[in-house]
Parts: structure tokens; sequence; C-alpha cells
């Protein structure tokens, strides 16, 4: 049966579990996004789907961190949601299931962060935004997103993707390798499920133990260095 928080929704499909963001508006993310991403990934883990799909709502996949309320927020506050922001996209990044992003919409630093933690990435065609865009706003990329990004990205992009913030659209991201597929928005997740079908049928445990293997050294330098990373927003 579908379970769901206030604005993140499990739903079982055969042997694939969707977990839906939708806050009716950008899918800004602070302590209940990742209190609900982190409750709906529990589950995954309980239920041992073959394969777990994440993705947004119409026109959105995530906007990333709220910007608008973090910077209101006591020091150690904003310092709680900037770590759990970190440890849950590395979570993404080695759940020990194949994870595939259908990416809605818009996928803005934070959102394009999580998009690019899943294993498998899919955009719905349109006039979308995926920008990795901290250096243009004056934040600094932290160790995890460098990490992750640099594992999904060609390297050849490294630099144009990361250091100099270029946004993309869907169609330039997928010329790039960036992304593995299009569709239509109306026909995105049974594009997506398709996908996710035959890694839903490999072994959960090799599965598991070589996606760790592949990417360890990596998160544990990552995972180390984010509580001295994430220290806050700086003011502008």
């Amino acid at each position: 049966m579908p379970t769901h928080s206030s604005t993140i929704i499990y739903e079982p499909r055969d042997n694939i579990a969707v977990i839906r963001f939708d806050d009716g508006k950008v899918n800004a993310m602070a302590r209940p996004f990742f209190d609900g991403l982190n409750a709906a990934l529990d589950r995954a883990e309980q239920d041992k789907p073959g394969a777990v799909i994440l993705t947004g709502r119409p026109g959105f996949f995530s906007a990333g961190l709220d910007l608008k309320v973090l910077p209101t927020l006591a020091p150690d506050d904003m310092r709680a949601i900037l770590v759990a922001f970190g440890r849950t996209m590395l979570r993404v990044f080695t759940f020990p299931l194949p994870t595939v992003a259908a990416v809605t919409g818009h996928a803005i630093a934070g959102g394009a962060m999580l998009m690019l933690a899943c294993d498998l990435r899919y955009v719905a065609a349109g006039p979308f935004k995926l920008h990795l865009n901290e250096v243009a706003i004056g934040l600094n990329l932290p160790t995890f997103a460098i990490v992750i990004a640099e594992k999904a990205i060609p390297v050849r992009w490294h630099t144009e993707a990361l250091l100099h913030a270029r946004p993309y659209a869907p169609d330039e991201a997928l010329g790039r390798g960036m992304i593995d597929g299009l569709a239509p928005p109306g026909e995105l997740l049974e594009t997506v499920l398709q996908a996710a079908t035959p890694l839903a049928a490999l072994d959960q445990k090799s599965y598991a133990t070589t996606k760790t293997r592949q990417r360890a050294m990596q998160v544990r330098w990552a995972a180390d260095l984010i509580e001295t990373e994430m220290v806050g927003l700086p003011r502008r």
C-alpha cells in the first residue's frame, strides 16, 4: 500500500518502489524533505523491491535547498539541516538497491545533486533546466556533491558543469551523456518503469556489494568532510 509524509509518497509498483516528491510548489529541500525521503528509503530497505524510482511533480523534480528559509534559522538548526542534506545525498548515492531518477522538470542545485546520485537518470522533455548553480550564486560545492556529480558526468564536462555552473536543457544533458534518456512528460514514469525492470532482476546482494566497493573510498572521504564543510550559508 502507498504510504506518505506530507510531501513524499512511497508507492509500490509490482517489484519496483516509486518515491514521489510533491509539495505543490518547487519541492524545496528542508528538514521535512530529508525526514520524508529517509523514511521512504527506510521502507524500501525493509520491503526490498527490485529497484527504486525517485520522481517529482509536473514541472519540478526539485529546486534544491530552500534558500529563503535556511538563512532565517539559528546557526545550529541550519547546520543540522545542511548535514542532513549531505548525508541524505550520500545515502541515495550508496543505496543498496538500483535507483532511477524520473526527472519531471527543473532539477536545480540540490535537486540536480539528487538526480545525479541515482544510478540512472531519465528526464522529461521540455523547457526545463538541469543546473548545479552553486558557484554562480556564491556557494561552495561541498565535496560530497563533487564526488556524486563526477561519478555521473563524463570527465570532459566536469569543469563546465561544476566549476563554470553551466545550465543544461534536457537534450543538451543527453548529448553530453549526463542523463540516460528523455521522454514526453506524460510517458516519463512508464519509460522509467521499463528501464528499471531489468535492474530489478539483478542479484540484490551482488548489486549492493559491488556498488559499495565501486564508491567506497570517495564516499568515505566525502562523508568525513560533511561536518566541517556544511557550516552554514555565506551572507552575500
